[in-house]
């Protein structure tokens, strides 16, 4: 996954102009391959206590809060999510705080964290929040923290902790040295680190007369810096902005991850359908078939979600089902298969690393989410079935396709790019997860789906067809 940090200076007083910025930001980053973006600390309405102050009920908001709507339909239309820090309204006429809201890839709230750390003159505005930040997307546990948060060491002690790969810090550092803790941070615990940091100038600060310094940067676990923008001086409210990138994409949690296999299974005894008599609708390819036909089947909760995601498509596309069900036996073959080519390929490897470079490309057939009946394979193609471009052919290996099979790899044609983003953002809002090494696999009710979306337990485990 690549992660943008948005940096652009907000306008005054002008909620609906600094969303409207954010949305356009987000459309961008999505466009250069970014499937998430982080504003910095109080962009939504600029880092202005006095006018927080001064007219508290027009200048915090709520999550669902309407001024809200064009960063959430940009979340929903490109198919990213998005970290945008604001004045958050406190509850029953409660102090408000310092808030991140974390909209998903459909648009809705993930999470809200509320800034655990205030600092000089935000106490006497703001309440502190109570919890710390946490969320999974695309297969990574991120942590949020916002600007003085990140002085405490265990801020990030307690993210490493966590299970986080990702921390994000959302900024409003007036001096470039106060940036120089970011790298060590990332070192001592492993981290990748992304800061979306302010520019211009604010009230209730430190120094009013000395501006954010800008710089928004991505560090590697390593401590090593990767990207940074500029001091952002030149950037007048409203005007110009930059987008900081980073590849975390190695990241993801892979198959064979035993998070994925820790999942509890209760089996809901939902049974598998065949989607050529039960959704005469949907386009069903030849592209993989069985004597049985078991390929052509899914559970029922998966098909129907899958109908509604088609539903929801642009006109002039629909959607093309290549393969759904797979019996134990054949998903043992094809990982088996899969192991050898690697082994044979990489003698040098040792059995862990080629189960895990497999498991990119095929499940371990234990937790396989095609033998639950849970998956499903499948494109995009016109209204009269033509194909359109998706980067790579369905089922591309990570070899053969220099990982342009990953959903947020780089360098893919604009037109593959927008292909995949509809596409994920209709079984997104349908409400199944992707694989992220295939943009073709989509699940729901799986053990992976369950990781991904924080649900107790898998309700599909392995499942035989009736007859």
């Amino acid at each position: 996954m690549f992660l943008a940090a948005a940096q652009f200076t907000p306008v005054p007083r002008d909620i609906d102009a600094n969303a409207a910025r954010m949305a356009a930001l987000i459309t961008e980053a999505a466009g250069r391959g970014a499937g998430l973006v982080v504003f910095a600390e109080l962009a939504l309405s600029r880092y202005d206590l006095e006018a927080i102050a001064a007219d508290p009920e027009r200048m915090t908001v709520t999550p669902d809060d309407a001024r809200l709507a064009p960063v959430r339909e940009a979340c929903r239309a490109a198919g990213v999510g998005a970290v945008v820090n604001a004045p958050g309204r406190g509850a029953g006429g409660s102090r408000p705080h310092i808030s991140s809201f974390v909209y998903g890839p459909d648009g809705t709230l993930l999470t809200r964290y509320d800034k655990l750390h205030l600092s000089g003159a935000e106490n006497d505005l703001f309440a502190p929040g109570t919890t710390d930040g946490r969320f999974t997307l695309g297969g990574i546990r991120f942590a949020l923290a916002t600007c003085f948060d990140n002085t405490f060491p265990e801020t990030p002690e307690r993210a490493a902790a966590d299970g986080c790969r990702v921390y994000l810090a959302s900024s409003f550092h007036d001096s470039p040295e106060r940036l120089t803790l970011y790298a060590e941070m990332a070192q001592k615990h492993g981290l990748h680190i992304l800061l979306a940091n302010g520019t211009g100038t604010g009230t209730g600060v430190d120094n009013p007369d000395r501006p954010a310094c800008g710089r928004s940067s991505a560090w590697l676990p390593t401590g090593e810096l990767v990207a940074t923008a500029g001091d952002g001086t030149e950037l007048a409210p409203g005007g110009g902005s930059e987008l900081v990138l980073t590849d975390v994409r190695d990241q993801i949690t892979l198959m064979a991850d035993p998070a994925v296999a820790a999942i509890p299974v209760r089996e809901c005894a939902e049974p598998l359908v065949d989607v050529r008599t039960a959704a005469p609708g949907l386009l069903v390819s030849g592209l993989v078939q069985d004597a049985r036909g078991a390929f052509a089947h899914l559970r029922q909760g998966t098909l129907r979600r899958l109908l509604a995601a088609q539903e929801s498509l642009p006109d002039g596309l629909r959607l093309q089902f290549v393969e759904g069900y797979r019996p134990l036996a054949l998903q043992r073959r094809y990982f088996e298969e899969y192991t050898d080519e690697l082994r044979a390929a990489h003698p040098d490897w040792t059995a862990a690393r080629i189960h895990e470079a497999a498991s990119r490309y095929v499940s371990p057939p234990d937790i396989a989410p095609h033998s639950a009946g849970g998956a499903v394979d499948l494109t995009l193609v016109t209204a009269d079935g033509s194909p359109v471009d998706m980067g790579t052919p369905i089922n591309a290996s990570p070899e053969e396709s220099d990982r342009a099979c990953y959903t947020a790899a780089p360098g893919l044609s604009p037109a593959a790019r927008a292909n995949r983003r509809v596409l994920s953002a209709a079984l997104t809002a349908a409400g199944l997860v992707n694989y992220p090494t295939e943009w073709w696999h989509w699940s729901y009710g799986d053990r992976y789906w369950a990781l991904e979306t924080g649900a107790a337990h898998a309700l599909y485990g392995p499942k035989e067809p009736a007859g």
